[in-house]
């Protein structure tokens, strides 16, 4: 698998935007495709309660304060894009691995064997729900499919208010699945077994994969006792026990947690558990950034999903 699932897909695309809990931000690259940068982001505060990001209730409260925060950051780029990429949280989401000994070789067949499968285990109808998937990992058991599942109705909340300004979001996935495109469209090399680990104020997501096909992924909500180090700890040993495996080539770890320095704590922590470099999950390495634009690991962590999408689609649109 090269390229993680998305409900729409019709590159190239001008921007990148993603909407969180508390904020808005859009970016744009520029260059060839050998020497991407980018040329320009813009980020605007939303305020408390305008998104809270939710699998089975509402997720935009005012959609009014979101599109004014999204229009004031187009504007502050001189941007006036028709179509994006648009991010939206891990939680808006569910992500399954769905493993089958056969698989049909109908692809109507093998929509209606994945959406019965992963119907036991979504908390809302999978018939009326936007719902797409992508071939995985191989085994001598069968194969895997990589499955994310949501709400109609809650992406439909996110593409409506880029509509209210007069986008539309020809591109939709969670910002973790942005993150891992950032390696997998990029050239930084996903050879090995390779963990993946992205803090947001309201979720942390571990992702294991192997090259480039997804083998594992877990979101952990904000709050859990559980230490992070502890639960990477214990995904390891699962990687270990139940997918054969012989040790990570990279770990990475990067986004932004709910007070500040709580992710290099947390790499700090995952070091000293798993006795190895964890490296930060640096955007730079996959485009530069234009002179006027300084590096800060706050922006890093803004523009790492952004930048994953637009790369992503650039692929897509060269392929």
């Amino acid at each position: 698998m090269s390229i993680l699932a998305s409900w729409l897909a019709s590159p190239p695309l001008e921007a990148a935007l993603e909407i969180s809990p508390a904020a808005v931000s859009v970016a744009v690259l520029g260059g060839r495709s050998s020497n991407p940068v980018v040329q320009g982001y813009a980020v605007e505060p939303l305020p408390p309660g305008a998104v809270t990001p939710s699998l089975t209730s509402t997720n935009i409260a005012d959609p009014d304060a979101v599109a004014r925060a999204l229009n004031a950051a187009c504007q502050s780029l001189g941007l006036k894009p028709k179509r994006v990429a648009l991010v939206i949280p891990d939680v808006a989401a569910k992500v399954s691995l769905v493993r089958f000994e056969q698989t049909p070789s109908r692809r109507d067949d093998l929509n209606q064997l994945i959406r019965w499968q992963v119907k036991k285990s979504t908390p809302f109808p999978v018939d009326d729900a936007c719902l797409t998937y992508t071939a995985g990992a191989h085994y001598a058991g069968g194969s895997e499919f990589i499955v994310v599942v949501a709400r109609r109705e809650t992406i439909r909340e996110y593409e409506g208010v880029c509509e209210r300004i007069g986008i539309e979001a020809g591109l939709v996935d969670i910002a973790t699945f942005g993150v891992i495109n950032l390696f997998l469209s990029s050239s930084l090399g996903t050879a090995g077994d390779w963990l993946v680990v992205h803090m947001r104020p309201e979720y942390t997501s571990i992702a294991i994969l192997r090259r480039d096909d997804v083998l594992f992924f877990r979101n952990r909500a904000e709050g859990d006792a559980e230490a992070l180090e502890d639960v990477v700890h214990q995904t390891a040993m699962y990687y270990q026990d139940r997918l054969e495996g012989r040790g990570f080539s990279r770990i990475l770890l990067g986004g932004i947690g709910r007070l500040q320095g709580e992710v290099d704590l947390a790499r700090r922590n995952l070091e000293a558990r798993m006795g190895t470099v964890v490296e930060p999950i640096d955007p730079t390495r996959g485009a530069a950034l234009t002179d006027r634009i300084t590096a800060t690991p706050e922006l890093m962590a803004t523009l790492s999903p952004l930048v994953g999408m637009l790369l992503r689609t650039r692929k897509e649109a060269a392929a």
